[in-house]
């Protein structure tokens, strides 16, 4: 799963220099997808043929769709290059050349996007395992209404991975990231605050584009930042958040809900989680703003 993931991406993103938030949109939009598309056929398989039979079938369908679509994935040659380079705003260089993966894991700015990363999955892979019963306490949603709202918060945070990356090409990863930490604070709080079930519905939904964002917006950002010398090597290790974020996300919101037998405690914890994120994020956009331009080495 982790190879299938990086190599793609990081692939794409020397294709589409001044795109980059555009490509790796679409692409991780698909990771996003996936599920909702595969979810049903495994559950109808399941029921006619068996569990490992449906395993049999999905990983011989997976390897063969994987081995088809693999062929067209490659690297853009050096006359390519050109053609990119003289197309677009990106020099050659840029495109080939940046901060070799070891160098970029003693920069301060590759552990203060560690950290934005992983408070933004922390808190929206907390909101995502707590949704339904949090739609049910908070905003009075039946069980089935609370089980839709669950579905299309899933088309939300597939679209949010193309939306904000796309933005992200016209004002810049820093200032995106910064305006997405904003949004989730003040729906967040909006969720704290009110009880209206639409406006339960609204926030969360807005809240999973946030959280889809994150995975869209962070090769780009690498890339802006590091180069894409060794980008597969750097987002792989960045990719290390999003995997301690997946247990510290679910157990924070279950332990502090734990203590409280309330859903607002938790979002609380949220609000502080999401205004270090956000103080990190100004912090390093400023950095970048003010460092002078250099060409990459």
């Amino acid at each position: 799963l982790g190879a299938g993931y990086i190599t793609p991406v990081s692939t794409i993103i020397k294709w589409f220099p001044d795109k980059r938030g555009l490509a790796t949109g679409l692409a991780i939009m698909g990771f996003g997808f996936a599920s909702l598309l595969t979810s049903p056929i495994a559950q109808h398989l399941i029921a006619g043929v068996g569990i490992v039979e449906t395993f049999y079938i999905l990983g011989a369908s997976y390897f063969i769709i994987m081995l088809l679509a693999s062929q067209f994935i490659k690297r853009p040659n050096e006359q390519e290059l050109a053609i990119l380079s003289s197309s677009g705003k990106e020099k050659t260089a840029s495109l080939t050349q940046g901060m070799a993966a070891n160098q970029a894991l003693k920069s301060n700015r590759y552990y203060m996007l560690w950290i934005i990363f992983f408070i933004n999955i922390a808190c929206g892979l907390g909101l995502i395992s707590a949704a339904s019963p949090m739609a049910q306490e908070m905003a009075g949603l039946s069980t089935s209404h609370a089980a839709v709202m669950v579905g299309v918060l899933g088309i939300f945070n597939g679209f949010g991975r193309l939306l904000w990356a796309s933005l992200s090409d016209y004002i810049g990863r820093p200032l995106t990231f910064s305006i997405l930490l904003l949004v989730n604070l003040f729906f967040s709080l909006s969720l704290w605050l009110f009880t209206d079930s639409v406006l339960f519905v609204v926030a969360m939904s807005i809240l999973m584009t946030c959280y889809g964002a994150g995975f869209s917006l962070i090769p780009a950002y690498l890339s802006d930042i590091f180069g894409t010398k060794e980008l597969a090597a750097l987002h792989g290790y960045i990719l290390t958040a999003w995997a301690m974020a997946g247990l510290a996300g679910p157990i924070l919101l279950a332990e502090t809900y734990k203590m409280a037998h309330s859903y607002t405690q938790t979002l609380f914890v949220f609000l502080i989680l999401y205004s270090i994120a956000l103080a990190l994020s100004y912090y390093l956009g400023r950095s970048i703003k003010k460092e002078s331009q250099k060409p990459l080495t």
